[in-house]
């Protein structure tokens, strides 16, 4: 049995903790009385995986066993989540594609001939020919890919179908392939609590109109918490969305969790309590900090991006969307749930070098605001881990940085729109329509391999909660110029971060370091 999570208080014994700062990563010192939240040990991973994912699927929850829903001269759409899942990326075979087979094995011997496999894009950019290789495997791919394995296209008008509308009015969109299937098979990896359940199909496969209803600034400030569904207002929207969806397709959903394993050998430091690090845990903390130092930024972030995690998976779930998702969220609990006892004046969080949308990409500065504000502040049950008016410290550099190809429209939503103003709601108001119809930015959304044109303010509003709920933002190691630009303070190190939010918190705040990597989910009562 793993170890379950748990918080440490700074004292004299405890030493250097390790601070993830995007492609790099230090060791710090934190004051007396500090809060560390550690994750659970990283769980076991199922012992044979092939037998899970077989077992699962003729044991689903709430639904017939897939061979029963096989028949020939059916239409069947397979959809899987893109590569924004999972965090780092995992090490092949991908559990998708392990799946993927599974599923494919049992349609072929229902004489089903009519099968696509779609990825779960929504505005993300497209996926590589190479990526999609990698994600579905080479006997897949080759057997499919062009014509029946592709990624969804959120603004080919021909190939989107309205559903109806929600009792709140929300338009539900999707796309056509799979709305005029007679099945629908999600493949789904669960990282955190906010991933799968209702939000795959109605996300995944959504247009712009569609997803306008939930990625807005107000439904993301009245979001309690993204990982508490409950209490999430853009949750309540899925829900609404699955129900029309339910009235015209059918959905048979496989979702996956993972354990803790988030980094490979060479960097197991980074998946252990510091006090517990061998000598050679030591000595390849040093090397690789040695090795960053000395790379150049292209190079260092190439070998980060390749970076693949041995994660285990720790469960397999099938069948209808809504009686799959609690068990699926049970796995995710038992691997992350840590419980914290009140809240903090300050709360303090290094960010890695990757987020969901810079997969063999760059972190570029609106991203780094999403990443810490919109998803690791929001790692957390019932409350924040800040009191409301308090201070969020991250760590990260923050380089003036964007990559050309995919981040296009984040370039320009940087240059033109974040100089004039830094408010969600104005941003909202004066210039999403604009973005989100800019002929250039679908164009490039559709034919290369950018994000569709309104992603950047997405990516702002993400935060919107976080900024309405805290008092002061601080990054250290950030460009100065550059966290400016953003509305936030720069610090060069933790004592300057500290002096700063003196001005919010007074002289003797309390603080809690949320400590990642592996990832921990913030129980706090």
């Amino acid at each position: 049995m793993s170890r379950p999570g748990f918080v440490l208080e700074v004292d004299e014994r405890t030493p250097s903790l390790l601070v993830n700062e995007g492609e790099g990563f230090r060791l710090e010192r934190f004051p007396l009385g500090t809060r560390v939240i550690y994750p659970p040990d990283s769980l076991p991973g199922v012992k044979d995986l092939d037998a899970t994912i077989h077992h699962a699927l003729l044991h689903p929850h709430d639904e017939k066993p897939l061979p029963e829903l096989l028949t020939p001269g059916m239409r069947l759409t397979i959809v899987f989540d893109d590569l924004s899942l999972p965090l780092p990326q995992m090490r092949t075979p991908d559990v998708r594609q392990r799946v993927i087979e599974h599923v494919l094995e049992l349609a072929a011997r229902a004489g089903v001939d009519d099968v696509e496999l779609l990825a779960a894009n929504s505005l993300h950019r497209r996926m590589t020919p190479a990526e999609l290789r990698r994600t579905v495997g080479e006997r897949v791919f080759r057997s499919f890919f062009p014509g029946q394995l592709r990624n969804h296209d959120a603004e080919d008008r021909d190939n989107l179908v309205e559903l109806g509308t929600t009792r709140h009015g929300e338009l539900v969109e999707i796309n056509r392939r799979a709305a005029e299937s007679d099945l629908i098979v999600y493949v789904n990896i669960t990282l955190t609590a906010m991933n799968g359940g209702n939000k795959s199909v109605a996300v995944g496969l959504g247009s712009y109109r569609s997803l306008k209803h939930h990625h807005n600034v107000h439904t993301l400030r009245n979001s309690r918490s993204f990982n508490d569904p409950p209490h999430s207002a853009m949750h309540h929207s899925y829900d609404r969305m699955a129900r029309v969806l339910g009235e015209h397709v059918r959905i048979f959903t496989v979702e996956t969790t993972l354990n803790g394993a988030s980094y490979p050998a060479h960097v197991q430091f980074m998946n252990k309590r510091e006090w517990e690090w061998s000598p050679t845990d030591q000595a390849s903390y040093l090397a690789v900090r040695k090795a960053n130092s000395l790379s150049p930024p292209r190079l260092r972030r190439q070998v980060w991006q390749r970076t693949y995690s041995p994660y285990g998976v720790t469960g397999v779930h099938a069948g209808a969307p809504a009686a799959v998702h609690p068990h699926t969220l049970a796995n995710v609990h038992r691997q992350q749930l840590t419980e914290v006892e009140g809240q903090s004046d300050i709360g303090i969080w290094g960010l890695p070098f990757i987020c969901p949308y810079n997969v063999n990409s760059v972190m570029n500065p609106i991203l780094v605001s999403s990443l810490g504000l919109g998803y690791f502040f929001n790692l957390y049950r019932n409350r924040p881990i800040v009191r409301e008016g308090g201070v969020a410290i991250f760590y990260h550099p923050m380089p003036d940085t964007f990559h050309p190809v995919h981040h296009a429209s984040y370039i320009d939503f940087y240059e033109t729109v974040l100089t004039r103003s830094t408010d969600p709601s104005v941003i909202e108001k004066k210039y999403e329509e604009q973005f989100a119809t800019d002929p250039w930015y679908t164009h490039l959304y559709r034919t290369s391999y950018a994000y569709h044109g309104v992603h950047p303010l997405y990516m702002w509003y993400w935060g919107a909660h976080a900024l309405e709920h805290l008092g002061q933002v601080i990054f250290v190691g950030a460009d100065r110029k550059v966290a400016a630009r953003l509305g936030f303070r720069a610090a060069s190190t933790l004592a300057d971060a500290l002096e700063l939010a003196r001005d919010t918190v007074g002289s003797s705040p309390t603080i809690t370091y949320h400590h990642s990597p592996p990832l921990a989910l913030a129980d706090v009562r």
